[in-house]
Order: structure tokens, then C-alpha cells, then sequence
């Protein structure tokens, strides 16, 4: 185990790496937001219009005092491994999408999960300007962001195609 996953509680880790997700040692950021990709279609099928906003920002409003303590606790600005922020912005790329039209369209969720990474990664937009929020607003706040704009891009999608 990275000695750096000592500083903080288990009960801290456990939430800011998403179950562990983050503890991957390449591209914690994918993993996390992979496992909340794959978790989006049996949330789907259990759910209804306006569950995965409600779930984002959940988990946006809860992530906050974890990575909060995780940055006290470790002295880091934004470290790699904790991906409860990738968690809330994938989750909420689907937040415009009825939960029928994933189920049926799968490929929905891959096209959210890839477009997530790529404004995640690239922080195009004014996400890179969230990031400079004090603290883990700013952690937590460019993810959303980037799931917001997902989101409108699947929103296009399935009008377009009347999905």
C-alpha cells in the first residue's frame, strides 16, 4: 500500500477513492471514473428521470468534507487517488438522460464515460478555472462541470436520434 494512503482515516479513503478505485496505479482518474460508468447501468435500471443529478451532487455535497480532510491530512493540492470527484462528474453526464434510454442504449454510457475523460483530462471551457477554487470545492467543482457539459452533449445526442 502507498504510504501516503496512511495519512488519512480508512473511512476517508474509502469514500475519496471510491471504494478503492483510486488505488489503481495507472490512471487512478480512469478507474474511478470507469467504476461509476459501469455502476450507471444498474443504477438505470433501478431508478427514475432526475436520479443521477440527484446522485451527483449527492456525492458532490458528501465528497467535499472527505477530499477536504484528505488534503489536510496530506498536505496535497489534488492528488491523484482521490476520484469521489470523477465519481460525481461521470454521474452526472447522465443527468439529462432517461434511465430507460441507457438501459436500452448502452453505448450511451461508453460515449458519456469517454467524452467525461476527455474533458476531464483536457479541462476545456472554463473547467480548468474551477480547479482554483479554494480547497476541495475546487477538486470537486471542475468534474461537475465537466459532467455538465456531457451531459448537454448526450442531451444533443438523443434528441437528434429521438433516443
Amino acid at each position: 500500500m502507498n504510504p501516503i494512503f496512511k495519512k488519512t482515516d480508512k473511512l476517508t479513503l474509502l469514500v475519496t477513492t471510491f471504494g478503492g478505485s483510486g488505488m489503481s496505479p495507472k490512471a487512478p482518474g480512469t478507474a474511478g471514473s470507469l467504476v461509476a460508468a459501469v455502476l450507471a447501468y444498474p443504477i438505470a435500471m433501478v431508478s427514475f428521470r432526475g436520479c443521477f443529478a440527484l446522485l451527483a451532487l449527492l456525492v458532490f455535497f458528501i465528497g467535499i468534507p472527505f477530499v477536504a480532510k484528505v488534503l489536510k491530512d496530506t498536505g496535497s493540492d489534488d492528488p491523484g487517488w482521490v476520484v469521489i470527484d470523477e465519481v460525481s462528474g461521470q454521474w452526472f453526464a447522465f443527468a439529462f438522460i432517461a434511465p430507460a434510454s441507457l438501459i436500452t442504449y448502452p453505448w450511451l454510457i461508453l460515449l458519456g464515460f469517454g467524452l467525461f475523460r476527455f474533458f476531464d483530462i483536457l479541462k476545456p471551457l472554463g473547467i480548468h478555472q474551477l480547479e482554483k477554487l479554494p480547497g476541495a470545492w475546487g477538486v470537486m467543482a471542475d468534474d461537475l462541470l465537466g459532467g455538465a457539459y456531457v451531459a448537454l452533449i448526450l442531451l444533443g445526442i438523443c434528441k437528434l436520434f429521438n433516443l
